[in-house]
């Protein structure tokens, strides 16, 4: 029996979809909208369905970018995938963005098995979240909110080649211009392609999220702020 997985992205700006059977990409659906979130994730992955001509019951998990990221986009992400679940009696599956991240870049580097993959997503001022993975996922660096300076990851850059991504990384690229063991690439958003790939596997080893109490992982608490009364 096939298994089809529907995979939600939603930790940073973009709002992405996609969905897999047995591992292989059936189709992938985004925008590029701020603030879209809310209004339009479920509209995507219904049109993603119905354009690959599956339908919800057919579902054998769903998967969601478990974070760090946008707090807001993680909860609507959360919220959809634990919906779906909870009313097709199927498994949730969790799969960290930072990984996922990483092993989006790993598959498109040359030379990957020499090269530690460094994902930093944005957390304002001059702070990131950031990880370190090898070509092959395995966690060199637990994800972990990192504050940037000209000595961040210096004993890592003394030894390996770091290749620096996310959109937050630009941050970073001033601090460690002259050091020739640090690459940085553009352009690189999360997406759930590779969420969706990351998903098969933990399918197949049966790592599944608790629905009733699934809560994506923040990395660190939200401040929130009371208005002045006037």
């Amino acid at each position: 029996m096939s298994t089809l997985i529907l995979s939600l992205e939603t930790s940073s700006p973009v709002c992405s979809v996609a969905l897999h059977r047995d591992g292989s990409l059936l189709g992938q659906s985004e925008l590029r909208l701020e603030k879209s979130h809310s209004t339009h994730l479920s509209l995507l992955a219904n049109q993603l369905l119905e354009n690959c001509q599956c339908t919800l019951p057919e579902l054998a998990a769903v998967a969601v970018s478990d974070g760090p990221g946008s707090y807001t986009g993680l909860r609507i992400g959360a919220a959809a995938a634990k919906g779906l679940c909870f009313a097709l009696d199927i498994p949730l599956i969790a799969v960290s963005t930072l990984q996922a991240m990483a092993a989006q870049v790993a598959a498109y580097t040359a030379g990957a098995e020499n090269t530690l993959f460094c994902p930093m997503l944005d957390a304002r001022r001059m702070e990131v979240y950031s990880a370190l993975y090898t070509a092959d996922g395995r966690e060199v660096l637990a994800p972990a909110p990192l504050l940037l300076d000209a000595d961040t990851l210096a004993e890592q850059l003394a030894h390996h080649r770091l290749l620096f991504f996310g959109n937050g990384a630009a941050k970073f690229q001033p601090l460690v211009a002259d050091n020739p063991n640090a690459g940085f690439l553009s352009s690189i958003e999360p997406s759930a392609i590779t969420v969706g790939i990351l998903a098969q596997a933990a399918y197949e080893r049966q790592d599944f999220r608790d629905v009733a109490y699934y809560e994506p992982f923040y990395l660190k608490e939200v401040y929130t702020t009371t208005p002045k009364v006037r």
